[in-house]
């Protein structure tokens, strides 16, 4: 926090501030005893009407009465990572995105809107890489308009908690009514540790996901269209471990450049702990370090303890939030005549 020559606390940020990242102290509830402080840090987001949005690393917001802040300021960017590979939110954003394309998509402006029937909300959704060219309401009615047309739901995609980062464009879908319904993490780690895991003895490989993988995937029912998006990307590759009935354990792999993406890791119930989501990914990660790879990345749900612990084993970190944001039933198709 920030203290005045005299030792005081001090309040060194102004509505001039939104955008930028923050650390604020403020009283728990106004009144209360001076010691009773609860410290916020994330990017400003508003400043309206005397109360400040914060926007924290998770994607939650926070809102904070003015008349409670005692201190505050502008705080550098989060301090770069110290192991794992450095990347950009864009470089990860537009890597992501090549590894699991839509059937259909159409730009606006830096805006990617996609499309795949329904299946998963990443191939279904608005990927924002920079501006819409247009006004954000006038984007957002395109949006609705767009996945109207095609008997989808409109969702928009955004991320927080890295350096360019959409925390504002987050701020400004919950001020429409847009509701977030999923959020996950993107994870990134070095690619050789994954590969020295396990020998992978017994992990087929495959450039096509045949019967037996598709059995054990938890979506069922894959149609023509997912089969076109779990294919696409640039080098994509399938593991199969055999089993009696289905395979005991999958996973699927995109090698882009320097990176290598891990998916679909799913393992047998009766048969999990017995390290083969590990002989997987080792598998994996030897046939991308053989077509250059170096740095890998994975996607994980925040309540999945489970594979959190077993990414974190093998070296890998957060590295930002994502978000998917679907737009309110019944809105007026124009955003900005909201009241």
């Amino acid at each position: 926090m920030e203290f005045s020559a005299a030792g005081r606390l001090e309040v060194r940020i102004t509505a001039a501030d939104v955008g930028k990242r923050v650390s604020v102290r403020c009283l728990r509830e106004p009144g209360v005893a001076a010691e009773k402080f609860t410290d916020t840090v994330g990017v400003l987001t508003s400043w309206d009407d005397g109360v400040l949005l914060i926007t924290r690393k998770s994607g939650e917001s926070v809102r904070i009465a003015q008349s409670t802040v005692v201190a505050g300021k502008v705080v550098p960017p989060a301090p770069a990572r110290r192991r794992g590979p450095a990347a950009s939110y864009e470089e990860l954003a537009r890597v992501a995105a090549r590894a699991w394309r839509p059937v259909e998509s159409e730009w606006l402006g830096e805006w990617e809107l996609r499309a795949a029937a329904g299946f998963t909300r990443r191939a279904n959704s608005v990927l924002p890489l920079g501006e819409p060219g247009t006004s954000l309401d006038d984007a957002l009615s395109a949006v609705r308009r767009w996945y109207e047309a095609r008997g989808l739901p409109a969702y928009v995609q955004t991320a927080t908690g890295a350096e360019g980062t959409q925390e504002l464009l987050c701020a400004e879908l919950e001020r429409r009514g847009w509701v977030r319904e999923v959020t996950a993490e993107v994870w990134t780690g070095a690619l050789a540790p994954v590969a020295d895991r396990a020998e992978g003895a017994g992990v087929v490989l495959s450039r096509e996901a045949d019967e037996a993988w598709l059995a054990r995937y938890q979506r069922k029912g894959v149609s023509e269209v997912a089969l076109r998006v779990l294919g696409s990307g640039p080098s994509v590759w399938f593991a199969t471990v055999p089993g009696a009935e289905a395979p005991a354990a999958i996973g699927r792999c995109v090698v882009d450049g320097r990176w290598a993406s891990f998916a679909a890791v799913e393992v047998d119930p009766g048969q999990r702990r017995r390290g083969l989501a590990t002989a997987v990914m080792a598998a994996l990660a030897r046939r991308a370090l053989d077509e250059g790879a170096s740095a890998a990345w994975l996607q994980v749900e925040a309540d999945n303890a489970g594979a959190r612990a077993l990414y974190a084993g093998m070296g890998f970190s957060a590295h930002h939030a994502y978000h998917h944001y679907r737009a309110p039933e019944g809105a007026d198709r124009r955003e900005g005549a909201r009241a």
